[in-house]
């Protein structure tokens, strides 16, 4: 039988730790949130592996080294409103429900959103609040946010999420520039985001995300 309380700690030890996440929040979040009830039952065996766990149709579970290294550039507290947006199953938005007052998980899949909130509740995530619909519009009604995850790599962050963002407040956005894949950190300050470089991570552009066409004749 599988030994997933093993299996956790260790990614932690051989994943997050040497990536120079030492946060203990984010440290205890990763332990006490069970990854494998957060995948298809078929994908289980695999929840803790150091990569991208593919769910198909350009959709992800980020690896847990960009995913811990994303939440320690956010520094996130827990007085905190907190936009999750791509929350597949629920993952992140049960890490992030350790972290911060409040989550909310955007997922514009169904079946998703639908496991998402079922998953959720196991754990005791009760101050997420799933959200179905597309991850582009993000879900203005219940902000502005202090900060934003996005669970994908994105060429284009409309308007319509930073205009989410609180003045002060902040996003951890995986840019595919090329076949560079690039996080940075987005500080709104003045009305305007202020980006700067955090790391290389890679993952499939979300739908909603592309780089935005120049019209020609």
């Amino acid at each position: 039988m599988t030994d997933f309380t093993l299996l956790r700690k260790m990614m932690v030890d051989t994943q997050v730790r040497p990536s120079d996440v030492t946060k203990f929040p984010i440290i205890e979040a990763m332990l006490s949130v069970p990854r494998e009830d957060f995948v298809p039952a078929s994908r289980r065996a695999t929840a803790y592996v150091g990569e991208n766990i593919d769910l198909g149709g350009g959709r992800v579970v980020l690896e847990p080294r960009t995913f811990a290294k994303m939440l320690d550039a956010l520094s996130i507290d827990l007085d905190h409103l907190v936009l999750d947006l791509g929350c597949n199953f629920g993952y992140s938005a049960a890490v992030l429900s350790r972290l911060a007052e409040a989550v909310v998980a955007v997922e514009p899949d169904h079946a998703m959103a639908r496991e998402a909130e079922q998953a959720l509740a196991q754990v005791g995530a009760d101050n997420v609040a799933v959200i179905e619909g597309p991850l582009a519009e993000g879900a203005p009604k219940h902000g502005p946010y202090d900060a934003v995850v996005v669970q994908g790599a994105v060429e284009h962050l409309p308007d319509t999420i930073t205009n989410q963002i609180k003045e002060g407040g902040r996003v951890a956005c995986l840019f595919q520039e090329r076949t560079l894949g690039v996080v940075r950190i987005g500080w709104k300050v003045d009305g305007h985001m202020n980006w700067r470089y955090a790391f290389n991570a890679g993952a499939p552009v979300l739908q909603g995300f592309e780089r935005r066409q120049a019209f020609a004749l």
